[in-house]
């Protein structure tokens, strides 16, 4: 499994001008070394999913899934796992991944990924339509503004309800979520933001689809003179907008997943995420979550981007309180 923050922002710290190969390169290569340094090796491998005797044993258990079943090619459900980067989405998906009959790609997969954004729309289809377990899981961060998109395309042949799609958008608190994306990436986020700002950077899939309000604020905000934690936040704000206005809140086929809910009460948020994807509840769907409090100190933010924050995040909020009650068929 792929570092969920790292793989999906890679190429955003490296500079406009050093958008080479090389460079990127060398700025993925600086960047493990830092992660190293500072957090160590274990938390490296345990972030980028660098466990070479778990990989082994789940590449088996599928194998074993498969020839005791015999799932014909063409009847898997394809499922997306989307968002914004450092929300949790990697605890969500490590859980499913464990389970035999799901098979996942995560972003570092390069049969699929390619920078850690979606190959050609044919490269996922085929991969689900060549597939022979229940559920073909995929995690394209970078991607979340194609939500819709990939949904619309990955509908099996003959409409079989069991095989439609799903998706599954995770979204932590965006003091948490700003907090764990500056001790990472730096001041990506607000690099980033100031290009957007600018008029350039249209092409980098952090513009993608930003609606014209998303743009005004980031604009107004000025993220050149935001610090870290602020654009980090507006990073946040016009990414997590994109779930509202793509309509997937109106959709029984997208499940609103909170990070603060799953790492507070992991058993109830997983049954509600085995519900909505027809899963077979398991505790290994959990196991793995370590139960705590979520809660993070409240940051020093641009009021601007508090306001907007604020707003957005009450609204996720009681969106999320929905979609668990409408897995669980409530």
């Amino acid at each position: 499994m792929s570092s969920e923050p790292g793989s999906s922002e890679t190429g955003t710290d490296v500079l406009p001008e050093d958008r080479s190969a090389g460079g990127r390169t060398r700025a993925r290569v600086q960047r493990h070394v830092r992660w190293v340094r500072r957090d160590g090796l274990a938390r490296m491998i345990e972030e980028d999913d660098l466990h070479p005797w778990e990989r082994l044993q789940a590449s088996v258990e599928g194998r074993r899934w498969r020839a005791r079943h015999g799932v014909p090619a063409g009847s898997a459900r394809a499922v997306f796992v989307v968002g914004v980067q450092r929300s949790g989405t990697n605890m969500v998906v490590r859980g499913f991944e464990r389970r035999p009959e799901i098979e996942v790609h995560n972003e570092n997969d390069r049969a699929v990924f390619e920078r850690f954004q979606l190959r050609d729309d044919d490269v996922v289809r085929d991969v689900v339509r060549h597939s022979r377990h229940a559920i073909v899981m995929f995690k394209p961060l970078c991607d979340s503004h194609r939500t819709a998109d990939l949904l619309a395309m990955t509908i099996p042949k003959g409409f079989v309800s069991a095989g439609l799609p799903r998706a599954v958008w995770v979204y932590r608190g965006v003091d948490g979520r700003a907090r764990s994306a500056v001790r990472k990436f730096g001041d990506v986020n607000r690099r980033v933001l100031a290009e957007i700002a600018r008029g350039d950077g249209r092409d980098r899939w952090q513009a993608q689809r930003m609606s014209d309000s998303s743009l005004e604020l980031v604009r107004r905000c000025d993220p050149e003179r935001l610090s870290p934690e602020s654009a980090a936040a507006l990073f946040w704000v016009v990414r997590n907008r994109l779930y509202f206005e793509q309509g997937l809140h109106l959709r029984p086929d997208v499940h609103l997943a909170s990070y603060d809910r799953f790492v507070a009460e992991p058993e109830d948020e997983s049954l509600a995420l085995a519900a909505f994807l027809g899963v077979e509840p398991g505790a290994e769907l959990w196991a793995h979550v370590d139960r705590r409090s979520a809660y993070t100190p409240p940051l020093d933010l641009d009021r601007r981007v508090r306001d907007a924050a604020e707003e957005l995040e009450a609204e996720l909020w009681l969106t999320t309180e929905r979609c668990n009650r409408r897995a669980f068929g409530v």
